[in-house]
């Protein structure tokens, strides 16, 4: 039987000394064990190491592989952002991480789920998530102030916005595609808020995860903390009353994004 044509996007920046191995791993699960249109695009984020090289000669290997370059970082929600324009190739898209903290066989399973919800979001946090290498501490305890502050704001009842293994209808990404504007690592919660105002149904089940070494998250954990914090609160005013008043301080936003060295938000299409 076969199934929907699915759209995998994998986010890089500067990863050439491990994506290899997890787009052999992709390439070759979804080869032998799924049975619809499989592809698979590495969406390269101001690289400037040697990832695109690394990504063509996969690309020679696995006709599913191919790679959106944009020379200028753009953050890695700015690159989901510009993967998701291509949802309409597919009946399902979805994203997981360059470095391989989610296998193939844990992306798959969501895709399986997708007759339960418009949206099905891998989750480190319930009961029945199996980690194989958990998170450092620091990382575990900034994880949970920041979903109190995501709950406070939004009301979603989601325990894991941030883990990078969704999968979501065409219709759904086409629908919300415009009101994704957050480039950095909150681009998630963006998504998520963008859904559930739109109307689609998002479902939470636990996943398989090993945290990696490397994290560029752990290495500017206070930056990238200030950052998200910042582009939730955004989020949230997008929503308010407010918003339209909130034109002229602008200046102050870019300032404090330059500040922070992360991506600046889009601008509402």
């Amino acid at each position: 039987m076969a199934e929907p044509s699915l759209l995998l996007l994998i986010p890089a920046y500067n990863e050439e000394a491990r994506i290899e191995p997890v787009l052999r791993e992709f390439g070759h699960y979804f080869q032998n064990h799924y049975a619809g249109n499989f592809q698979l695009v590495v969406v390269l984020n101001g690289c400037r190491d040697n990832t695109r090289g690394v990504v063509e000669r996969l690309a020679k290997e696995f006709s599913s592989i191919s790679l959106l370059d944009f020379p200028d970082p753009i953050g890695k929600g700015g690159a989901l952002i510009e993967g998701l324009k291509l949802a309409s190739k597919a009946e399902v898209i979805g994203y997981v991480d360059a470095d391989g903290a989610s296998p193939p066989e844990a992306f798959h399973a969501l895709v399986k789920r997708l007759n339960e919800a418009d949206c099905i979001i891998g989750s480190r946090w319930l009961p029945g998530a199996v980690l194989h290498q958990a998170q450092p501490w620091l990382r575990r305890f900034s994880s949970r102030c920041f979903h109190l502050v995501v709950e406070s704001l939004f009301w979603m009842h989601i325990k894991d916005t941030q883990c990078p293994c969704k999968v979501m209808r065409r219709a759904a990404a086409e629908k919300i595609h415009p009101s994704l504007q957050i480039a950095d690592l909150a681009f998630d919660v963006n998504l998520l808020v963008s859904l559930k105002r739109a109307g689609f149904s998002v479902k939470e089940v636990p996943t398989e995860w090993t945290d990696k070494i490397g994290s560029k998250v752990s290495s500017s954990l206070f930056r990238a903390s200030l950052t998200m914090f910042l582009s939730v609160v955004r989020v949230r005013l997008i929503y308010s009353p407010l918003y339209r008043w909130l034109g002229p301080l602008r200046p102050l936003e870019v300032w404090l994004y330059k500040k922070l060295r992360a991506p600046q938000p889009r601008r509402k299409r």
